[in-house]
């Protein structure tokens, strides 16, 4: 199909005088290095809508006070290896006798979307071939044979549609598609390639726009790989494309120092990374160094540490747990270390509860929880608690809600008398507790405990207070305001007491006790109350009918003359 040779006009860089099926070798294109390149690069004005006036030359526009460059260092200095590398001719890549030509194709690589007249140049076997390699996505490229053509290879790629909204993108898919073809041209051993323009009037990309990522992406590429290709070759087809990149390769492969100092103040102010990408600042990752923080060292004995040590001293540094969270700290720990840790903890606190449960107050021991263990165990056990049906213990009438304190603060009832005839299983208790006071632990609360007659009863075993405590968190620990403790007696004040020196020393120092109901009501209004009958009778027998009279029908307190 092909014959090799070139008419005349080829020789020159112009187009071809027939239908195409002639062969041109690189010798008969003219290099961009080559010094009647600047004046014979000439054309024929075929192309009606173009004007000369249109495009400013930018090697003439220079005068005398931008000459110096105002001492800016070049983007694209003068790199004659490179340069000789460059070629810039008149036609179709397909025609040239090269090792690789570029395909501008669609995703699907159909014929009909390919650069026009390629498939019929090259033959059916170039369409079956592309069938076979399941498309290629936009930014991207793929190699097949290059059939009847010159050429021993083709590269296929796929441009991007151009919109004003999303430019940057667009830019950086085009240049994706230039360096994935010259990236494939060195994979597969190759040296030299003839490249059209891959981006179409069909998907609207501005010419101009494209042919500045077009030459800058290949020029950055061939700063790093200049020794594995011999040649590139950048083919127009259209006058106005042929003017576009004789005003444009001057700015990015400047032959002298002349033109180095015109590029300088002609390129744009973004001519992209050091892949010829735009460079985008609000995508780029900051990495900051941490604030300086002057922190004592205390004296060490230095001491090798053992291998499986290593990443646990250098993460547990002084100058990191200042600035890290030790909840998110203890969650990066070495597995066994901190299983390690915890049986430590455990026995330590096993060992140290036996004076409480030699004193009857049962198992109160047990090690502390993280910030992120206690988080996890209330949101297990409320979960749990808003599952189960826990109605039985509601009507035993242990735990409910009372009104507000003399200071607005919602109030919690205990009555402890009711507890200990009825509750057999604490671990049900416990999560009804937890139901109940879910609502009013968000914010500043008070306990009323009555313990009126509950001293005549059996008492439990307090291990579960303990997982009590746990379960209801810091939260609980901080906005409890008091536990005011009616009628206690010697035994449970002496359990308080274990309890602030064994279990949390914070939550049962607010323990506030009230031996009469008087005292009581000098913090929670009677009629914020809803009290057993048992309590105003009790308060009678303790107190001996004296200063307080109840009517347990009416409810009606007076004081007695």
């Amino acid at each position: 199909m092909y014959w090799s040779g070139a008419t005349t006009s080829t020789t020159g860089g112009g187009s071809p005088t027939d239908t195409g099926n002639f062969v041109v070798t690189l010798d008969q294109v003219p290099r961009w290095t080559d010094a009647e390149n600047r004046l014979s690069l000439g054309y024929d004005n075929d192309d009606p809508s173009f004007s000369n006036s249109y495009f400013c030359d930018p090697l003439t526009s220079i005068n005398e006070e931008e000459n110096s460059g105002n001492g800016v260092v070049s983007r694209f200095p003068v790199d004659h290896e490179i340069n000789s590398t460059i070629y810039l001719w008149r036609g179709n890549p397909w025609n040239l006798e090269v090792d690789a030509v570029v395909n501008s194709t669609n995703e699907n690589m159909d014929e009909a979307q390919s650069s026009p007249g390629l498939h019929a140049a090259a033959g059916t076997g170039l369409a079956e071939e592309c069938a076979t390699l399941g498309g290629c996505r936009t930014g991207m490229a793929k190699v097949t044979n290059a059939y009847d053509l010159p050429a021993r290879r083709v590269i296929h790629t796929v441009g991007p549609k151009y919109a004003v909204k999303y430019h940057t993108a667009a830019e950086n898919a085009l240049s994706h598609c230039y360096r994935s073809c010259l990236e494939l041209l060195i994979e597969n051993g190759l040296q030299s390639i003839a490249m059209g323009c891959i981006y179409t009037e069909a998907k609207g990309y501005p010419r101009e726009s494209a042919a500045h990522v077009a030459i800058r992406t290949v020029r950055r590429l061939l700063e790093k790989h200049k020794d594995k290709i011999s040649a590139v070759v950048f083919c127009t087809t259209t006058t106005i494309d042929t003017e576009i990149y004789k005003r444009l390769l001057p700015l990015y492969f400047p032959r002298d120092k002349h033109e180095e100092e015109v590029a300088i103040l002609k390129l744009p102010a973004d001519v992209g990374d050091e892949n010829g990408e735009t460079i985008i600042d609000e995508r780029k990752i900051r990495i900051k160094p941490l604030p300086k923080k002057i922190v004592p060292k205390p004296p060490q004995v230095e001491v090798d540490p053992p291998v499986s040590d290593v990443g646990l001293v250098q993460r547990n540094s002084s100058y990191l747990d200042s600035y890290l969270d030790p909840a998110f700290m203890s969650l990066i720990k070495d597995p066994d270390q901190r299983r390690k840790e915890q049986w430590e903890k455990t026995a330590q606190a096993q060992s140290g509860w036996n004076f409480a449960k030699m004193l009857g107050f049962g198992d109160l021991g047990g090690p502390p929880l993280s910030i992120a263990e206690e988080y996890s165990l209330h949101s297990r056990s409320l979960a749990k608690a808003n599952s189960l049906n826990l109605s039985e213990l509601a009507e035993m009438k242990i735990v409910y809600r009372g009104g507000v304190d003399s200071e607005g603060r919602p109030v919690m009832v205990v009555v402890g008398a009711h507890f200990l005839l009825r509750c057999l299983d604490l671990d049900r208790f416990v999560l009804h507790v937890v139901k109940e006071f879910e609502p009013i632990i968000q914010k500043p609360y008070t306990i009323v405990y009555f313990h009126s007659a509950a001293s005549l009863q059996l008492q439990p075993n307090l291990g579960w207070m303990r997982r009590l405590q746990q379960i209801l968190g810091r939260k609980h620990q901080r906005n409890l305001h008091a536990i005011y403790v009616l009628h206690p007696s010697f035994h449970l004040r002496a359990t308080i007491f274990a309890l602030q020196l064994f279990v949390d020393g914070v939550t049962w120092k607010k323990v506030v006790y009230a031996d009469k109901l008087l005292q009581l009501f000098r913090h929670v209004p009677r009629e914020q109350l809803s009290i057993p009958d048992f309590v105003f009778q009790h308060d009678l027998e303790v107190n001996g009918g004296k200063g307080l009279i109840v009517d347990p029908r009416t409810k009606y307190v007076y004081h007695r003359p």
